[in-house]
């Protein structure tokens, strides 16, 4: 119980700390973001290439095949209809929720596949400075000393692994799902990268709302926990504001949307984003391909 409990503290701090911190709106400070920042570090991720990952590619590319990480970046998975269809994918609306816990273990490995080969899924890396290395590889050896070596020490390797494994499983199935109702839900749509140069045909404003969607925006005790991360319209527009305004901000921007006659996607609640999660990765994984309304 203690160690789910962990789990989920490790990502209400990832939601609420993390996350706005590394997009700069943690704090009017530039070194106060940077340390704070760092939090992700000692969850298992790596601040640099998170910032490169999450940032640049994903909030320029949201939901574009090929480019967007986020929708590429589970193995067995059939994240968008542009995606190859295999016969396993036919369950992944059941099993996918077990795979989900391991997102946070899964993070932590393939931070040394961005470090090595130099990009992020196909996007370069920009080189990284004598700081960043060491940070890199300190605050990994500082994780595997806190999380692993020191409990082995103290517990015994049976109790470490049993509060390990249920620590990482409830922390990469909260960070997995809150991430996902953002943007692989009914109504979100999807498009590919090509051969050329990506040009995405909408401006950028109305291709984040188009690709994006918000989930029980009436919610204080959601939005408290989630760091504001329901209401991902807003922060799609507005990375660097900060979460707590994005209440206030939602409703100027749905009723522009309305002005425009631009949906807004919104679902009341969260388990009705749950449920439209379920209902998208279900279709696609029978191969169902017009899901996009």
């Amino acid at each position: 119980m203690l160690s789910a409990g962990f789990g989920l503290c490790m990502a209400f701090i990832g939601f609420n700390v993390m996350h706005d911190a590394n997009h700069g709106s943690f704090s009017s400070r530039k070194w106060v973001n940077e340390v704070f920042g760092l939090t992700l570090n000692f969850i298992g991720g790596n601040a640099f290439l998170w910032k490169l990952k999450h940032n640049i590619v994903h909030h320029t590319y949201t939901n574009i095949d090929g480019v967007d990480d986020d929708i590429n970046n589970m193995p067995f998975m059939r994240e968008a209809p542009t995606q190859p269809w295999k016969p396993m994918h036919r369950y992944q609306g059941y099993y996918m929720f077990m795979l989900y816990g391991f997102t946070s273990l899964f993070m932590w490995i393939s931070d040394f596949i961005k470090y090595f080969s130099k990009k992020v899924y196909t996007t370069e890396l920009k080189p990284m400075d004598v700081k960043e290395h060491v940070i890199f590889w300190f605050t990994k050896a500082a994780y595997v000393v806190l999380y692993v070596v020191i409990p082995i020490i103290v517990l015994g390797w049976k109790p470490w692994l049993i509060g390990f494994a249920v620590m990482h499983f409830v922390l990469g199935l909260t960070i997995a799902i809150v991430f996902q109702l953002a943007h692989v839900v009914e109504h979100a749509e999807f498009s590919v990268a090509g051969v050329e140069p990506v040009k995405i045909e909408n401006e950028w404003a109305i291709h984040q709302i188009k690709t994006t969607a918000n989930f029980a925006a009436g919610s204080k005790i959601v939005t408290w926990c989630l760091g504001g991360l329901n209401f991902q319209i807003e922060h799609h527009l507005f990375p660097r504001v900060s979460h707590i305004h994005y209440p206030a901000i939602s409703k100027i921007v749905k009723d522009t949307c309305e002005q425009f006659k631009l949906r807004y996607n919104y679902f009341p609640t969260m388990g009705a984003a749950v449920y439209s999660h379920f209902k998208i990765m279900d279709q696609l994984g029978k191969n169902q391909l017009a899901i996009n309304n």
